[in-house]
């Protein structure tokens, strides 16, 4: 998603960070954006900061001891600065008595103020961690999304390829259902898309002329999984007639990338006709990579092999 209310958060994490709502009930739909860091210098959250105000701010041992340091003008003043920045939250952390002034400040500017009994530094990694993944770029994929080999494959192809059929046949032979037709894509790293799959489809499977299987009750719980690291594509392509490779494709395979959120996905293209084993020519596409990904390129050391040769043959 692109925004989170401080109810959302609030709701999101309150079981999981022990916080309970003690002041600025009406803020409750101030707002995260996942931009708003583009333009500013702290993070979304961090611990209290005057100068550069992070939008949820954290108030630990050292931050209290701070405001009672003040003389009494200054820490109105303070508190009232840290009001007007309109932060979505301020937390406070460690059961710690809330100071009088700071709840009277957030209930006249409606500022949510929440108390936790986690520490500052557990409060801090977790819901940076958290907000990362809610507001983390998205996108829905057309396609079914697998583990083969411990390795996330999307499977995808224009209607009617047998993507369904394909994937029926990898479950059957012990991989695993993520997705089926529409899968989530997260990018919750520079380089990392994770892949999950909708509530409303979750377990099942559409396939032409059996209707829509449910994978865990036909197969069992472990022939699914509930998210994986998008890995691979393999994007099947009908063969036309008279259609065929160039000598440099046949030997190298049909490879390239996909861009998804803006990263870079390796994708293989996997020619479909009749009669073709597709069940093994994924797994043995998510094998290549594997090597590939290592280091080890079959068709680079056959070339490398077939020049040795021919530096080794006489001069004419």
């Amino acid at each position: 998603m692109d925004r989170l209310t401080a109810r959302q958060l609030f709701d999101g994490v309150r079981e999981r960070m022990e916080l309970r709502w003690v002041a600025g009930m009406r803020g409750e739909s101030r707002v995260l954006e996942r931009g708003a860091t583009a333009t500013r210098r702290p993070s979304l959250i961090g611990y209290l900061n005057i100068i550069y105000p992070n939008k949820i701010q954290i108030i630990g041992t050292e931050e209290l001891n701070y405001l009672d340091g003040l003389d009494a003008r200054t820490r109105w003043d303070t508190l009232n600065r840290i009001a007007a920045y309109q932060p979505v939250a301020l937390i406070v952390t460690k059961d710690q008595p809330v100071p009088a002034d700071l709840r009277e400040i957030a209930e006249e500017t409606n500022t949510p103020l929440w108390i936790t009994s986690k520490r500052g530094h557990e409060l801090l990694t977790w819901l940076q961690y958290y907000l990362a993944r809610m507001l983390a770029p998205r996108i829905t994929l057309h396609g079914v999304f697998l583990e083969v080999f411990s390795i996330g494959v999307l499977l995808t192809g224009e209607a009617g390829s047998g993507k369904s059929e394909l994937a029926l046949e990898l479950i059957s032979r012990g991989h695993r259902l993520v997705a089926d037709d529409a899968t989530e894509f997260t990018q919750i790293a520079p380089d990392v898309i994770d892949g999950t799959c909708p509530e409303l489809l979750q377990d099942l499977l559409e396939v032409r002329g059996l209707g829509v299987l449910n994978v865990r009750e036909m197969f069992g719980h472990t022939a699914v999984k509930p998210s994986k690291y998008l890995r691979l594509v393999v994007h099947l392509k009908p063969l036309r007639e008279g259609e065929d490779m160039d000598a440099f494709t046949r030997l190298t395979g049909d490879t390239g990338h996909r861009e998804i959120l803006e990263v870079q996905v390796p994708m293989i293209t996997i020619p479909v006709a009749p009669g073709r084993n597709l069940a093994v020519l994924v797994e043995a596409a998510v094998r290549s990579h594997m090597l590939k990904s290592k280091g080890i390129d079959p068709a680079q050391t056959f070339i490398d092999r077939q020049a040795h040769q021919m530096r080794r043959l006489p001069p004419w």
